[in-house]
């Protein structure tokens, strides 16, 4: 499909998407979106690492539990340096993986970005909550007010193992009700636990609007689990997510249905714009996508935290594009923080 930078049947590698974006800077253009370009930061999202205790069939980070990478200590202290530089800006510490739980610079990135007064976000698989050793982690999680973003893809368990591996939904339902007994999605307590949707397939995420109460009804009805609000993605075509594309031989019609919805009101609030993304070994990326397809911050020569005064250093650079853009801005638009439109 040339339209989205290749041609149908082009040799490429595993979970590649090229690079060369002719038709998502096209669409931009043509819909009078100005040239996208970093501001001031208020998000440093941190990948500590890809070792997981799952291996999800959809992981556009390839995590598992043979991994071993891991952010140094070093590294994950000039993390807590540039946000304590960039404060009151910079408002929150993203906290991803892997399991990010299950590296050992987590608890001290919670603590010292919670004392440095950010809101700090553990994206959770669930699970993790029930491996050995973890057993105080909702507690721990809980007294430094921790947002916890978990993994859900669905409120049926047939789903949710197809897609993340057999018996994760039951432990994920622990995962939640551990969670919940330590005040996460109850009101009152402010510990804010969401819960992140995304497609079981090649299609579009619906909105979150409509999704949310059957995911709220089901759970309650069958679990007595309550969360407080609900996140829909769309998934990546890039890496676990592209090969399974690939393999079904649906990548190009994927890439079709990304590039015909479209929207350009997502734009203002793709997370790309004001979000660093730093790799387990310190390298700055625009988002967590371009960080798992190596296209470095701006585009540009590879920059690590150590090679920044600050974060301000990337403030007015150009945002690296690639055809894998229109996920995150396709139909009600996707992000980290959910929908974008």
């Amino acid at each position: 499909m040339g339209g989205v930078g290749w041609r149908a049947g082009e040799e490429r590698a595993p979970g590649e998407v090229q690079r060369v974006p002719p038709l998502f800077f096209s669409s931009s253009q043509a819909a009078g979106v100005p040239p996208l370009a970093r501001s001031q930061a208020t998000t440093l999202q941190l990948n500590v690492g890809l070792h997981c205790n799952q291996a999800c069939a959809h992981c556009h980070v390839e995590s598992s539990p043979l991994r071993t990478e891991a952010m140094s200590a070093d590294t994950a202290d000039r993390c807590l340096a540039l946000a304590a530089a960039a404060r009151p800006t910079l408002t929150t510490l993203d906290l991803t993986g892997g399991a990010p739980e299950l590296h050992s610079t987590f608890r001290g990135l919670v603590e010292g970005a919670r004392a440095l007064g950010l809101e700090v976000i553990d994206r959770c698989n669930l699970t993790v909550l029930s491996e050995p050793g973890q057993e105080g982690l909702a507690q721990f999680l809980a007294a430094n007010r921790v947002r916890v973003v978990a993994s859900l893809p669905c409120y049926t368990p047939g789903t949710v193992d197809a897609q993340r591996g057999r018996g994760v939904y039951e432990r994920s339902v622990d995962g939640l009700k551990r969670l919940n007994a330590a005040g996460y999605g109850c009101p009152g307590t402010g510990l804010a636990l969401d819960l992140v949707y995304n497609p079981g397939g090649a299609f579009l995420a619906p909105p979150q609007a409509e999704l949310e109460p059957a995911f709220r009804r089901e759970l309650a009805d069958a679990h007595g689990i309550s969360f407080t609000s609900l996140l829909a993605l769309n998934n990546m075509p890039i890496k676990r997510f592209a090969d399974y594309l690939i393999r079904n031989q649906e990548l190009d019609a994927y890439m079709s249905t990304l590039v015909a919805a479209f929207n350009p009101r997502t734009v203002p609030g793709l997370m790309c714009r004001a979000t660093v993304s730093v790799g387990w070994d310190g390298a700055l990326y625009d988002c967590d996508f371009n960080q798992q397809l190596a296209m470095p911050a701006g585009g540009g020569g590879r920059l690590t935290v150590h090679d920044v005064g600050s974060l301000d250093d990337l403030v007015g650079r150009s945002i690296a594009l690639g055809s894998h853009c229109y996920g995150c801005t396709a139909g009600s638009g996707s992000g980290c923080q959910g929908s974008t439109a």
